[in-house]
């Protein structure tokens, strides 16, 4: 049933387009007969290249991955204040973008900042298509601003990463081994009712994570205070859990496929990808070349467009 629903998008979808081309054509054949205005067809003629343009960006996200929900990890870089204080602006603009088109945005786990800002939090965010839309934004995010927390009033750069991957459903087999897992509890902290600082409902798994294709071995650690309830704290570990694991997995395709097609441009995950200089008014992603004036509607989530040049970029290639 998933199947043919997703099918059926594709034949509405190209139904619609033929539709406005046939509208479109017929207008044109009024017009000459001048039974319609020329702007009467430009109109027309607008609708039916959006239809196209909104078809072809959706082909970019047919990756099995695209249409699941994503969990959205952000880290301050080094630069204490300045970049936690960067950070908690990321955090914002992600959960701006999410209310904007309708996602369900749940912070999964928050570290405050010793000053302001945040250290890290983590962003669990569903939807149709979230991890497709989402999946350009890993990578380090630049700022650039007369910082408020310099009292010389200097120009500094902060940086903070993004990491995003697959929230990943029951749906999904990952293998994960029970002996290589390990859990704490810890007191949840922040603002809420008695139950929130004395009871240990918070906890912190750990996963000894062996790599099958070169048996490197890493610590995963995934801390969750989302709810009250340590039962379910622990549902939502282990469910970002195989979501990190699928994420891995999907990486190490993508690396092969890169191997084998040594033309294609390859993703750099972890790299800078995008500059926010305030004093410019500039945004600028660096693989795209997109940019925007626009410095306060990006920072209010209006970053539509660079994940619109990135997908039609970079997905079409792998296409």
């Amino acid at each position: 049933m998933k199947l043919v629903k997703d099918l059926q998008k594709w034949i509405d979808g190209y139904n619609g387009v033929k539709n406005l081309a046939d509208e479109l054509a017929l207008a044109f054949d009024f017009y000459k007969e001048e039974l319609v205005t020329e702007d009467e067809v430009d109109n027309t003629y607008q609708k039916a290249v959006e239809a196209v343009e909104t078809l072809e960006f959706k082909n970019m996200l047919r990756d099995e991955a695209d249409q699941m929900d994503c969990v959205l990890k952000i880290n301050s870089g080094a630069g204490g204040t300045e970049s936690q204080d960067w950070a908690s602006m990321l955090m914002r603009m992600y959960l701006r973008y999410a209310e904007t088109h309708g996602y369900k945005a749940t912070i999964a786990n928050l570290q405050e900042g010793d000053e302001a800002g945040i250290k890290t939090c983590t962003i669990n965010i569903e939807g149709d298509f979230a991890y497709g839309y989402l999946k350009g934004e890993n990578g380090v995010h630049r700022l650039v601003r007369v910082s408020p927390y310099n009292a010389q009033g200097k120009r500094m750069t902060s940086f903070a990463s993004v990491f995003v991957t697959p929230l990943v459903d029951d749906s999904i087999e990952v293998n994960i081994e029970p002996a290589r897992v390990s859990w704490d509890t810890f007191r949840s902290g922040g603002a809420g009712g008695q139950n929130v600082n004395k009871v240990e409902s918070g906890v912190r798994l750990r996963y000894q994570y062996k790599d099958p294709y070169n048996g490197e071995e890493e610590e995963i650690l995934i801390e969750n205070t989302e709810t009250r309830d340590q039962p379910k704290n622990r549902e939502n570990a282990m469910r970002q859990l195989r979501s990190i694991l699928y994420d891995k997995e999907l990486q190490h395709r993508m690396a092969e496929q890169a191997k084998v097609e040594a033309g294609k441009k390859k993703i750099e995950w972890g790299s800078q990808i995008r500059s926010y200089v305030f004093d410019d008014r500039r945004v600028k992603d660096h693989r795209t070349n997109y940019q925007t004036s626009d410095v306060n509607g990006v920072m209010d989530g209006k970053i539509d467009g660079f994940i619109k040049a990135y997908l039609m970029e970079f997905s079409s290639q792998e296409a």
